[in-house]
Parts: C-alpha cells; sequence; structure tokens
C-alpha cells in the first residue's frame, strides 16, 4: 500500500515571490466570490438580453451553484494527491474561460454552460487554505487562514456594486471581459508566486465516488433550489429528494468499503470534524439570509411602506461596508483562535449574527439600521467562517486538509442553498398586494431575519459541543499532520 508523502516542514518562499503569496491566494478568494456575484444585476434584463424565459435565466445561478458543489470536494481530493497549486489554478482557469465564453455569447445555454464552468472556483477557497496549511510556520499561519475565509464575503460586497456600475453604463458584456482579464491575472500571479505544496496523499482517483457524489449532490441541490418554483409536493422535488437519498446511501456505503475513498467518512464521523461540518450547514444558512433579504428589502417599493426604493447600485453600496468589516476583522478571528481556541470563536461568530438579526428585527425601515444589522452580520461571519478552516486543518492529517476542507465549504454550500430556499418560502407566503402585484410583507422579512437568528444561535451553541480544542494544545498541534494519541481517544470517546 502506497504511503503518504513525508510532511515536510513549513517554510515561507524567499523573496518578492514568498512575500506576494498570500496577497495572491486572497486575490484568487476574493476574485471567485466576485465572479459568482457579478451575474445578480444581470438577472432582470438578461431575458430580454438573450431572448430566453426568466426560469432558463435562473440556470446561470443554479449551474454555479451545482457545480461547485459537486467540484469543491472532488477537486480538494484531487489537490491532496495530485498537488495543489496545480489543481487551484486549473480552478481559476476554468473559471477564467467560462467568463471568455459569457463575454462572447449572448445564447442561454452557452452562458448557462459558462456558468457551470465557472463553479469550479468555489475550491479555490479551501485549495488555498490548504496550501498555507503546507507552507506557512504556525505563528503565521492562523491570520492568513482567517483573511483566507474572509474573502468570500469581501468579493461578494465587492462584486454587485462593481457589476452594477459596469452594467449600468457599459455593454453587459464588458463585464465579463473585465472578469476574464482579472480571471487570467489571478492564473498567472498564483502560477508565478504560489510554491506547489511537497505534502500529498497519493493513490487511485475514486472515480466512482466521485460520480455517485455528483449524481446525490444534484439531485439534492437541484430540488432545493428549484423547489419553489417546481412546488415542495410537486413529483419532480419529491422525485429529486427520494433519487438523493437512495443514491447518497449507496455512496456512503461505496465510501467505507473503498481503499481511497473519495470523502474519509471515518474522519468525518470524529466529532471534531462532523460538529464542524455540522456547524458550517448552520452558520451557511445564518449568513445567506443576510445578503437576500436586505438586497430585496431596500429595493422594495416606497409604497409598500417600509421600503426605500434603491437601485441595485444602492443595495450593492450598503452592503460594501459588510465586506470592509470583514476585511478588517479577520485578524482579531485570530487571535480569539489563538488564544481561546477556534470553537470559541466559531460560537462567538454564530451568536454575534444572531445579535445582527436583533437589530434587523427592531428597525428594518431606517437605513443606518439597516446597514448597521447587515454589519454586524457580516461580522459574526468573518468570525465564523475563519474559524471553520483552523477546526478542520487541527483535526485531519496534513494530506487530506483540501479535501477536508473542501467537503465543509460544500457543507457551506448545502446551507446556503437551504437558506435561499427557506427565505423565499417565507417570503411567498407572506404578501400583499401592490398595484395588483404580490410584494412580501414587513413581518415575511422580520419573519426571515426570526429564522436565520435562531439557525444561528443553534450554530453558536453546536460549536461549543465540539469536542478537544483549546488555544495552547492547538499552538502545540498546529504543525503537525496527524492526531495525537490523546486527540484519538478523545474522538472514540
Amino acid at each position: 500500500m502506497e504511503q503518504p508523502a513525508p510532511i515536510a516542514q513549513p517554510s515561507v518562499r524567499p523573496g518578492l515571490r514568498g512575500r506576494l503569496t498570500i496577497p495572491v491566494l486572497a486575490f484568487g478568494g476574493i476574485l471567485m466570490a466576485v465572479m459568482q456575484t457579478v451575474v445578480v444585476p444581470l438577472l432582470p434584463d438578461l431575458p430580454r438580453l438573450t431572448h430566453s424565459s426568466p426560469g432558463a435565466v435562473s440556470w446561470t445561478v443554479t449551474a454555479t451553484l451545482l457545480s461547485g458543489a459537486v467540484l469543491t470536494p472532488v477537486l480538494g481530493r484531487a489537490g491532496d494527491m495530485y498537488g495543489k497549486r496545480r489543481v487551484l489554478t486549473a480552478a481559476l482557469l476554468l473559471m477564467t474561460v467560462g467568463s471568455v465564453m459569457c463575454a462572447l455569447s449572448s445564447d442561454i445555454a452557452v452562458l448557462i454552460t459558462a456558468r457551470a464552468l465557472q463553479g469550479a472556483a468555489a475550491s479555490v477557497v479551501p485549495l488555498s487554505i490548504s496550501i498555507l496549511r503546507d507552507e506557512l510556520p504556525p505563528e503565521r499561519r492562523g491570520s492568513a487562514v482567517a483573511l483566507m475565509s474572509s474573502t468570500v464575503g469581501i468579493g461578494a460586497a465587492l462584486g454587485l456594486p462593481l457589476a452594477a456600475l459596469v452594467v449600468q453604463y457599459y455593454n453587459w458584456h464588458t463585464m465579463f471581459w473585465l472578469t476574464s482579464l482579472l480571471g487570467a491575472l489571478g492564473v498567472s500571479a498564483v502560477w508565478w508566486a504560489v510554491k506547489e505544496s511537497p505534502v500529498r496523499e497519493p493513490g487511485r482517483f475514486d472515480v466512482a465516488g466521485t460520480l455517485g457524489l455528483a449524481a446525490g449532490l444534484v439531485c439534492l441541490l437541484l430540488g432545493v433550489s428549484q423547489g419553489g418554483q417546481w412546488g415542495w409536493t410537486g413529483a419532480r422535488v419529491v422525485g429529486l429528494f427520494a433519487a438523493a437519498v437512495a443514491v447518497l446511501a449507496v455512496w456512503w456505503w461505496q465510501q467505507l468499503h473503498t481503499e481511497r475513498p473519495l470523502v474519509d467518512l471515518r474522519l468525518v464521523s470524529r466529532p471534531r470534524v462532523g460538529l464542524s461540518h455540522v456547524a458550517a450547514l448552520l452558520t451557511g444558512f445564518a449568513f445567506y439570509a443576510n445578503s437576500l433579504v436586505t438586497a430585496q428589502l431596500v429595493q422594495a417599493p416606497k409604497a409598500t411602506g417600509y421600503g426605500l426604493g434603491l437601485s441595485i447600485v444602492e443595495t450593492g453600496l450598503c452592503l460594501l461596508p459588510g465586506g470592509v468589516t470583514m476585511l478588517l476583522f479577520s485578524p482579531l478571528s485570530a487571535r480569539i483562535s489563538a488564544a481561546r481556541g477556534p470553537r470559541i470563536t466559531l460560537s462567538l461568530g454564530a451568536a454575534v449574527i444572531a445579535c445582527g438579526y436583533a437589530v434587523r428585527i427592531a428597525d428594518s425601515r431606517d437605513l443606518w439600521m439597516i446597514i448597521l444589522g447587515a454589519t454586524v452580520v457580516a461580522t459574526g461571519t468573518t468570525l465564523a467562517y475563519s474559524a471553520l478552516p483552523t477546526l478542520i486543518l487541527r483535526a485531519v492529517p496534513a494530506e487530506q486538509t483540501a479535501s477536508a476542507n473542501g467537503v465543509n465549504v460544500l457543507m457551506r454550500t448545502i446551507g446556503q442553498a437551504t437558506s435561499s430556499a427557506a427565505v423565499a418560502a417565507v417570503l411567498v407566503h407572506h404578501t400583499s398586494p401592490l398595484g395588483g402585484v404580490p410584494v412580501p410583507t414587513l413581518h415575511g422579512y422580520l419573519l426571515a431575519f426570526t429564522v436565520a437568528g435562531i439557525v444561528a444561535l443553534v450554530a453558536s451553541a453546536t460549536a461549543l459541543t465540539i469536542p478537544g480544542d483549546t488555544g495552547r494544545r492547538g499552538s502545540r498541534r498546529a504543525g503537525s499532520g496527524t492526531l495525537d494519541a490523546r486527540d484519538e481517544a478523545l474522538e472514540g470517546a
């Protein structure tokens, strides 16, 4: 049986390239989030621009969600096996190719295909975090991982107003040419500045496991994302959920009986890893409602009695302070994790998210209170999202960090998709007519905030149940590639 590659001591690449490793990886994470966000301002106009239906246009978002969910754990595993920089570069290249395709075509089928290619970029953050774990000394790792985690929110906050401004004043294809240039810059920068990690886990790639996971996740997330449109009790949605359960059950059995599985389920079953994944799902749900509901609420017509009638550009600017806050608070997250352990940081972050929703429930009419509440939620998200990869890095062997973080990001994605479906269901059931058109009521928005806040509190409580994590022991083990005997005993308890 092949053995994992020896774990080299982390070392910083000398010279300019070494100093730029963290900024380049962070740029890749921000670029990934921007790519996922830029299509949002286009959605109302895409049916006219592409001569297609609104249902077809919605697939430009759904395709990215599905491909990202499937490819994140797959590319994470490939990175552990074949080289993290190599796979990271390939993911950014697929993202860039997708952007070029969007820039060249107005055909909806081409756009959906291109957006599916861009979904590969969802693996950028877990792959980058794994590279940082392999390459940086322990004293620099925490702050770098926290920054990398926060790039998701920073990029989303930057992408919306940027895309809205470009769409408002230029041809919509210009936006994709701009992102294509940024993507090409990102690919070149990663190839030049990032050193290939020596940490590998050789073996055969689990093709059967990949196909099984892909089929199961597509059925699950397609049902979740389209349930509101197709009907939750309709034959298609029920059939998709039944197929997801059946396929994932067979996949689970196959993974337990495969020598080199795509996802090490025995590792996932350890409380430190499994509970971290559950917390990621809950945090993803709680965080995502903030962006969804805020954007709709501030754009609602003033005639509703609560809406502010803001444009998409103004809406993006309302969310921008949250992105800035995520950048500023990522070092604080690293300090809390170093002093108290990442599970405390995660619990605190989820509690702060709940406080942000409490602000939203207290007042969602005044713009400054809306921005304050959204920014508090973003602050909590920074703390929580920065702690999650640190928990994973401390709980899994070094040669499995990319795949394990990929699964953690997958759980966040499932949480976000579920949040989107839940928010849509709440708002659809709480509407009032305005000019003959049903629009969500303020009560509906407040109920959505309440649901998200409760989920955030559950995430906070879940984080506190994660065993075997303290700041001191985490520091001692930060450079190790395996769990020590005491942690093994604790995990098995």
